[in-house]
């Protein structure tokens, strides 16, 4: 599923293609990935335009010239695409063609994803509970967001009202970079490991966010490139496992992670 650096490069994308541009005509696909009526989408969409973008972590908002903003949830398989030939892939769940003959597609082919009309970023963020961006805490925020949390450490991360646009694969990584077993509970954690887990999440969001906006390689001590049972741990410490946490697939290496 996207998580916070592949929809940041979707951002990107739609600054770089799709803003401006009036909408003339829409196409839309499953019922399903409509979180109001189709006709609600018409009526605001159609003659307005794209005017820039925002994100709140595996979300991302497309603000109207009028009206609020059009947001994109990506489920599994979404992506956006902008294109000007006539041929509309097919399994695009919602097309925009712009004036000028371009159009944009909301692409999903599992139809996992969801789209969304709201009035503002803030109503959004309350109607779906979500905690704050993950690039927009600072030290303090993190440390003071654990001080009232408990249970397991990778649940609370990928907890979206408690940190949004964590997901299984950076949370994962973010665990083996500070050396904590992903069962151990948050009230077992010292002061340094909130720390080392803040440092290693700016880091890691950066690196994988430039990769794919910039092209920058993936350092070969990442855990993702080494998520099957069995592999080499990048450390050079052991083999790779993997368990169950809350309902999750959960990649680690037992000798660096120790649990706390």
């Amino acid at each position: 599923m996207p998580e916070l650096p592949e929809v940041a490069y979707q951002k990107l994308y739609v600054d770089s293609t799709s803003l401006n541009q009036k909408i003339i005509r829409l196409d839309l696909g499953a019922d399903k990935i409509f979180q109001s009526p189709k006709k609600e989408f018409e009526e605001t969409l159609l003659g307005n335009e794209f005017v820039g973008t925002h994100q709140i972590g595996k979300y991302l908002l497309l603000k109207l010239k009028k009206n609020g903003f059009l947001v994109v949830h990506f489920g599994m398989t979404g992506k956006l695409d902008y294109f000007k030939h006539d041929e509309i892939e097919k399994h695009a769940q919602l097309t925009a063609t712009f004036d000028n003959g371009g159009k944009l597609s909301f692409i999903c082919p599992r139809k996992f994803g969801k789209l969304f009309l709201t009035e503002s970023v803030d109503s959004f963020r309350k109607q779906q509970n979500l905690g704050p961006h993950a690039t927009e805490i600072d030290k303090k925020e993190f440390r003071e967001l654990f001080e009232s949390k408990k249970g397991n450490v990778k649940t609370a991360l990928m907890d979206q009202s408690f940190i949004a646009g964590l997901g299984n694969l950076y949370v994962d990584e973010i665990l083996f970079q500070t050396g904590i077993h992903p069962k151990s509970k948050i009230q077992d954690l010292g002061k340094d490991d909130i720390l080392n887990m803040f440092q290693s999440m700016v880091e890691i969001l950066d690196t994988v966010t430039k990769s794919k906006t910039e092209g920058v390689a993936i350092p070969d001590s990442y855990l993702r490139k080494h998520r099957t049972v069995g592999e080499d741990c990048p450390n050079g410490n052991g083999k790779i496992e993997m368990i169950k946490v809350g309902g999750r697939s959960t990649y680690f290496c037992p000798e660096c992670q120790q649990i706390r």
